[in-house]
């Protein structure tokens, strides 16, 4: 007997065809945040789930209404609004697709790095309003990326990513900060780690690419961004609230450091009356990291493999995130 799956997110046609041969479809096409009873009715003779950009929490109380769950894979690498201790309390596997965004991801971080460092937004607009009518002046200039240090906050597999960028496109030096030594990196790309504090007050670039925790949440305070180099950038591609954004924007405000580009925020989508609107020193993007056609279509056969594999009687071998849960 076919089991039964809720989809919650559009997906490729082709991708969806294989989740419909597997199991018995309900697909949700509505806000799971806006229509919560309706997605906990479609949800309550589930043994699946699948989907992404919810921000419901996946806690004790949603699962206790779910009693046939035994699975979910997020189209995502996060999974923020899962509680792990809950999914192990009521026995759901999660599955999420950590591989195949590592290019695209950091392609984007490396792009508000560059765009950051050369105020590319900033002087597009410069064209765009009719001010470019003569030579620009040096307060418009940027600043060099090329031999410059990088300091990555992070050594996952997106980290890892940028500091090849880093180091074998721009010769830049990798420094980096992070739980545990990672010799390969430090052999193939020079790379050194540093606790937090050495890391900021000599890096260019500080590059945020951890996972939010609770030991990393507001890793980067006023006091962090102080000890930073007043001519550094800051760049964001993790999660917003792994710094202390009141005191980004001060820090921003008050040029303790140069710029920032982010790409992640405490709030999002980024509410329109936010200070960081009002700032040239700062470039934004919409949380926009996997944000390519290639990558999405991935993140969707992966997430779809995921769901299949974690609901065969078999454990999954791939992008098991707790596999705690038999």
């Amino acid at each position: 007997m076919k089991k039964n799956v809720v989809l919650f997110n559009k997906i490729p046609a082709d991708q969806q065809a294989r989740l419909e041969k597997e199991f018995n479809l309900t697909v949700f096409d509505k806000s799971p945040d806006a229509n919560q009873a309706d997605f906990m009715h479609a949800l309550s003779q589930a043994d699946g789930m699948i989907g992404s950009n919810m921000a419901t929490r996946i806690d004790d109380a949603f699962l206790s209404k779910t009693p046939k769950l035994k699975a979910a894979a997020t189209i995502s690498v996060g999974f923020d609004n899962y509680d792990l201790a809950a999914l192990k309390k009521h026995g759901v596997r999660l599955m999420n697709t950590p591989t195949v965004l590592t290019e695209a991801t950091a392609d984007l971080i490396f792009t508000l790095l560059m765009a950051t460092a050369r105020r590319t937004v900033e002087l597009s607009n410069l064209i765009h309003e009719g001010k470019w009518t003569k030579s620009i002046t040096p307060n418009y200039y940027g600043t060099d990326v090329f031999g410059k240090t990088i300091g990555i906050l992070g050594m996952g597999r997106i980290a890892r990513a940028i500091a090849k960028r880093a180091h074998c496109g721009f010769n830049m030096d990798v420094l980096y900060y992070n739980r545990s030594t990672h010799l390969d990196i430090e052999q193939e790309l020079s790379a050194k780690r540093l606790p937090l504090d050495d890391l900021l007050k000599q890096a260019d670039f500080v590059v945020v690419i951890l996972p939010l925790t609770k030991e990393t949440e507001r890793l980067i305070t006023k006091e962090k961004l102080a000890l930073m180099k007043p001519s550094a950038i800051l760049i964001n591609g993790a999660r917003g609230r792994i710094i202390d954004q009141a005191a980004l924007v001060e820090a921003l405000q008050n040029n303790v450091i140069r710029a920032a580009g982010l790409d992640v925020y405490e709030v999002e989508p980024l509410p329109m009356n936010s200070p960081l609107l009002e700032l040239d020193n700062v470039l934004l993007s919409p949380h926009v990291g996997s944000a390519t056609a290639e990558t999405r279509y991935a993140m969707a056969k992966c997430a779809v493999d995921n769901i299949i594999a974690a609901l065969k009687e078999e454990k999954p071998t791939q992008n098991w995130v707790n596999p705690d849960v038999g």
